[in-house]
């Protein structure tokens, strides 16, 4: 078996090359906090680990994202307003690490201070992510995406220590922990 330390972001690039027309200035946030020498931020970016053309195949693409996965411990899953749209690396990402990889997932929502009500979000999940918390597969933790719920949660989740259901969420206590104020 693979070391599973990894931390693997998922985003919706929208076919597009520039970072603040996608999720994508999600994921440069990510990297930004975690290079702060100021930064308690920590994490093991799974995509860091082996690079990969964007001149690649598509099939060369998925097994080298599939490899990624398997030596992950999560999936931070970013889920913004056009995530549910994805209609193939989203769905394809979070079918294997919940259904091959059996790995919780971080859903984190930009634009959001806190996450008490996971299932008022439910229009924003992409199909796959949906089917899978209805059925009962998916562990998941929602949260703001916000630096102190992202790395409370990759600290704390992952194969070994699953949230409870799909429906998780930090309680009231944890967020006034993180200085909100109610």
């Amino acid at each position: 078996m693979a070391y599973r330390n990894g931390t693997y972001i998922a985003f919706h690039a929208n076919n597009t090359p520039n970072p603040s027309e996608s999720d994508m200035k999600y994921y440069n946030t990510l990297r930004m906090w975690k290079v702060r020498d100021e930064s308690d931020f920590k994490f093991i970016n799974s995509h860091e680990k082996r690079d990969i053309r964007d001149s690649s195949t598509k099939e060369t693409l998925r097994r080298a994202l599939m490899e990624r996965m398997n030596n992950s411990k999560h999936l931070l899953l970013i889920i913004g307003d056009t995530t549910r749209y994805d209609r193939d690396w989203i769905p394809f990402e979070i079918s294997h690490a919940i259904d091959n990889c059996e790995i919780p997932v971080i859903a984190a929502y930009p634009g959001y201070n806190r996450i008490m009500n996971p299932s008022a979000l439910s229009e924003l999940w992409p199909k796959a992510l949906a089917d899978r918390i209805n059925n009962g597969t998916a562990k998941v933790i929602h949260i703001p995406f916000r630096k102190e719920p992202i790395a409370d949660a990759v600290s704390q989740f992952d194969f070994n220590n699953l949230p409870r259901g799909g429906l998780s969420y930090y309680s009231k206590d944890a967020y006034l922990g993180w200085g909100d104020v109610f």
